[in-house]
């Protein structure tokens, strides 16, 4: 069993690191920002030197390419020979092939292994963990990823987690699309949207998207679990990972997703933009 460090304590890094305490592993935390620690305060590292000498396996769960890239260029002159780093956030895929070629010829491993599932898969601990890496990288951090993942697979080398990442947030922009553009056509055409919702979501329209984000809109609850921000940031790297290839869907979700940007609400829910096309 090995010390671990977790470097990133938002709505997701959070729980999953409380997770790990919880399964007895041993762990310290760090985060950005001070004072986010919570109940995990007793293990807060007061930096990243002091996190990297301590732990042998990182993760980190922060938010944008550069904000990885900060994370680990702080971690790197203090790293111990042979430790790994596991970053949970949705990044650049070409940045984690970056990131993993620096990393290893320092003598360290690297894991990119987005997550997806939502805050409430982090809390409950059921989260779906896509891990590009090397075979070794993988099977060292699996036993750890278990206490937060109800499925943690190993779907390639470095960058490939991030694909199979950037591929699951079409379908999700896809699901919510759908979500949003049904209710507004039903509350458009004077229908009951909550006789709407509970109609649809048992045959074939049902999603998870009806699942989780129709009671939100249905009571008109804006607060994130996955913000309008985000969700904008991670398709805006899957236009750049696509490389030309035509994702017309993807491309209208991060234009409307960008409007409701530049209109003040990039820390709404993504379920938010139900009203965006119920007022067009």
């Amino acid at each position: 069993m090995e010390r671990i460090g977790f470097a990133g304590l938002g709505t997701m890094g959070l729980p999953m690191a409380g997770h790990l305490l919880a399964h007895g592993h041993a762990v310290a935390v760090w985060n950005r920002t001070p004072g986010k620690a919570g109940d995990l305060a007793a293990h807060e590292a007061p930096d990243l030197a002091a996190l990297a000498a301590n732990c042998r396996i990182i993760c980190l769960c922060v938010n944008r390419s550069e904000d990885v890239r900060a994370v680990v260029a702080g971690l790197m002159p203090h790293l111990a020979p042979g430790s790994l780093i596991v970053d949970h956030s949705t990044i650049e895929p070409s940045v984690a092939r970056d990131i993993a070629a620096q990393l290893q010829a320092a003598g360290h491993e690297f894991l990119d292994a987005p997550i997806t599932g939502g805050s409430m898969g982090a809390q409950r601990g059921t989260l779906t963990i896509f891990c590009g890496g090397t075979e070794a990288a993988f099977q060292r951090a699996e036993p750890y990823l278990q206490a937060y993942g109800k499925t943690v697979e190993h779907v390639g080398a470095s960058g490939q987690g991030q694909m199979m990442k950037l591929a699951n947030q079409i379908g999700v922009a896809g699901a919510l699309m759908g979500l949003c553009e049904s209710l507004a056509f039903a509350q458009r055409a004077g229908l009951d949207i909550a006789t709407t919702h509970r109609l649809l979501s048992g045959g074939a329209a049902g999603s998870w998207a009806f699942d989780n984000y129709g009671p939100k809109i249905l009571a008109g609850d804006w607060s994130p679990g996955f913000s309008n921000k985000n969700q904008l940031k991670d398709l805006d790297y899957t236009l750049a990972a696509a490389d030309g290839q035509p994702l017309p869907m993807t491309e209208l979700t991060a234009n409307l997703l960008r409007e409701m940007l530049a209109e003040g609400r990039g820390e709404e829910a993504t379920a938010s933009l139900y009203e965006k096309l119920r007022d067009a």
